[in-house]
């Protein structure tokens, strides 16, 4: 692999080797750099200030370090920053979403990080504040507004907040009508809370000392939240909770879910301690959710091998599973996501033939309608809506070179009314870019689908330079939307690319189940074939390609870049998963027993073990050639530990040939999603596409 000269000569930390071995299924493993996880790791995400003073030093290190490689590009950075920040409306403001008397939005102040919170009434007039995100963070060198739902009657405000980092949300409750927040305070939460239809108390899911919501309780305003009411706890390990309401405020829902089983309880909204009613009892495999339609329930099922889904209904009274009556059969190839109901339609979003549509079905008659679109790659979202009894949905489309747009669908006379299109402040031409979808044959003949933005004075004979994207875990797929930000790579003559690769649900459910557990290097081949895919049609050179994911992605970076480090110029490695066998090995972690679905459990099944180790990033770095890596964390992470990209820097820089340097960056001040501010964020976005720039020879462009 050819060296890269775009960095200054500079001396990696040194990080001490403290040798300690592990052995399960008789097979030992010899770790040297374990002691970087602080024993008193649980207290770090709640006191960022009680991490080990020899860690704080060594991470401290690392950033110096990583500065120091990056100096030269100060003033790119600020360069980006500037043209990233030219792009956001700063006084931009949501469609207020009407809901009874009134109407609520979220809108930003010119120069606010935070967002603010307000109500007008119904039809328009003078906007309220109801809360000043900007307001509450100040002081605070991390902060980030969790859900903010308001009672049925309007009179209260549940909201609720971080200020670490490590997703420990507090909640609070607020008097509409005098605008101050009441005595009730309920810390240690997931961030979200349902109210009772009387608006009198609400419910909350409570994380355990491993970032586990294990139960939920239920809180009456202005009582002592240490009297608060235990409605349900999950014993089982493995298994996450929610607690959300249904939007005609008679139900109360609590989600019980892993990755591939589900279970339901209910409570009616009005009678909040009354004994939950289960819908369907845990049944390995089995996947549900409910959407609540007045008399019925609809619910969106895998059941009897309805792999990419299908709808059933039952009476709201008697919802248990013997009650289920088909509404919408399963169609293989057509992967339904995610249904919202009406008093008198239900509508769908689903996915076809690799692109999303929305599908409008009136309930009476049965009849079903299409929402359509042209562009060869775009991105759907349904946007909800606060009332039930209602002719009007809501929906947002997007492609890479369209920016986002809303609107207003009636369903009954289709009639579709633009309400918003985001605003570029420093300009946007659709007409400079082009978009395209190609399809990417990988390892065993499956075609990988790959959305791609280039500005069409690109010249595309192998020189520009690309960055491609990927995630590809947990079925999450990554749309083909707007995105300002790669504007700034694409106007300097990158294309950017996204790899729709095996894990997600791009092609259908079977395009997950392809790219997890025991097929889990389907992903990485995926993406590396995406890679070659471009150079081969001449979009790009290996040496010009800057891969980058984060989390589950960002353990894909670390798997390709062991597979094949000769197919990237670059590697962006955001908050990377990339010691999985540990992580899964550990069950005291706040996320492995209810990942084990996912990527097996090694502790139980040597099989599993062997499948893990045979691609975890971290136990893979071997003595070959990598491309610059950056290596993206966050401090106070539940979700990916510090202490993993930390150990798989050390790693990669004792193990590597070649003089291509490793960078370590950590915000010491954040947790998995990085910076909480919207412009904070976009420094460090600045960051990483000035390294992009930097591996590619660009710069200085």
């Amino acid at each position: 692999m050819t060296k890269n000269n775009a960095f200054p000569a500079a001396t990696p930390p040194a990080t001490d080797k403290r040798p300690a071995s592990d052995t399960h299924h008789g097979i030992s493993r010899i770790d040297e750099y374990g002691w970087l996880r602080a024993d008193n790791w649980q207290e770090v995400f709640k006191d960022p200030s009680v991490l080990d003073p020899t860690i704080r030093k060594h991470l401290e290190a690392e950033n110096a370090y990583q500065s120091a490689l990056m100096a030269d590009t100060a003033e790119l950075r600020a360069v980006l920053f500037g043209e990233m920040k030219g792009r956001i409306k700063e006084d931009d403001s949501s469609v207020p979403m009407k809901d009874g008397p009134f109407a609520y939005g979220s809108s930003y102040k010119k120069g606010g990080e935070q967002p603010r919170f307000f109500r007008t009434p119904r039809d328009g007039g003078q906007e309220t504040i109801i809360l000043d995100g900007d307001h509450e963070a100040e002081g605070k060198a991390y902060f980030r507004i969790g859900d903010v739902e308001h009672s049925s009657d309007h009179r209260r405000l549940l909201w609720a907040f971080d200020d670490k980092g490590s997703e420990f949300y507090t909640v609070r409750v607020r008097d509409m009508d005098g605008g101050a927040d009441l005595d009730d305070l309920v810390t240690d939460t997931g961030g979200s809370g349902a109210w009772d239809a009387a608006g009198d108390g609400f419910f909350y899911a409570r994380l355990d000392a491993n970032h586990r919501p294990s139960r939920i309780f239920f809180h009456r305003i202005g009582t002592d939240c240490a009297s608060d009411q235990l409605i349900y706890e999950e014993s089982d390990p493995g298994f996450f909770m929610s607690v959300g309401g249904s939007r005609n405020d008679e139900w109360i829902f609590i989600a019980i879910n892993d990755h591939e089983t589900s279970e339901y309880h209910v409570i009616p909204a009005a009678d909040p301690l009354a004994a939950s009613r289960i819908v369907a009892p845990r049944e390995t495999g089995l996947q549900y959710d409910i959407e609540d339609g007045g008399a019925v329930f609809f619910i969106l099922t895998n059941a009897d091998g309805a792999k990419d889904f299908k709808i059933m209904s039952a009476p709201a009274s008697a919802p248990e599973r013997a009650n289920w009556t088909e509404l919408v059969p399963h169609e293989p190839g057509r992967l339904i996501l995610s249904i919202l109901s009406f008093k008198d339609y239900l509508v769908r979003l689903e996915r076809k033939d690799g692109l999303p549509r929305i599908v409008i079905r009136e309930l009476k008659s049965g009849d079903e309608h299409l929402i359509a679109f042209d562009e060869e790659a775009f991105s759907l979202g349904l946007s909800g809506s606060y009332e039930y009894d209602t002719e009007v949905m809501r929906f947002s489309y997007s492609s890479m070179t369209t920016p986002s747009q809303l609107f207003d669908y009636n369903m009954r006379s289709r009639e579709r009314t633009l309400l918003k299109t985001q605003e570029v402040p420093s300009g946007h031409d659709p007409e400079h870019y082009v978009t395209r979808r190609l399809m990417a044959p990988s390892h065993d003949g499956e075609l990988v689908p790959v959305s791609l933005i280039h500005h069409r004075d690109t010249r595309l004979d192998g020189t520009a330079p690309c960055l491609l994207y990927g995630y590809g875990s947990y079925g999450i797929t990554v749309p083909a939307a707007f995105n300002t930000n790669c504007l700034s790579l694409v106007d300097r003559g990158f294309v950017y690319a996204i790899a729709h690769i095996r894990g997600g649900k791009d092609k259908g459910y079977s395009w997950y189940e392809d790219g997890k557990r025991e097929k889990k290097t389907n992903t990485f081949h995926d993406f590396i074939a995406a890679a070659r895919h471009l150079v081969a049609e001449h979009y790009t050179s290996h040496g010009r390609i800057v891969a980058q994911g984060g989390s589950a992605g960002g353990m894909l970076m670390g798997a390709v870049a062991n597979m094949a480090p000769e197919a990237f110029g670059g590697i962006v490695a955001e908050v990377p998963f990339v010691d999985v066998l540990t992580t899964m090995l550990d069950d005291t972690l706040p996320l492995t027993p209810p990942e084990w679905p996912e990527w097996g459990n090694p502790i139980v099944s040597e099989a599993d073990y062997h499948t893990i180790a045979a691609y975890s990033p971290y136990d893979n770095v071997s003595a070959q050639d990598y491309p610059p890596v950056l290596a993206v964390a966050g401090l106070t992470d539940p979700r990916v530990t510090y202490w993993e990209p930390a150990k798989w820097v050390a790693r990669l820089r004792e193990r590597k040939t070649g003089s291509n340097p490793v960078l370590f960056k950590i915000n010491m001040d954040a947790g998995h999603a990085g910076a909480s501010g919207r412009f904070s964020r976009l420094e460090e976005i600045a960051f990483t596409y000035a390294f992009a720039l930097k591996v590619t020879g660009k710069a200085a462009a």
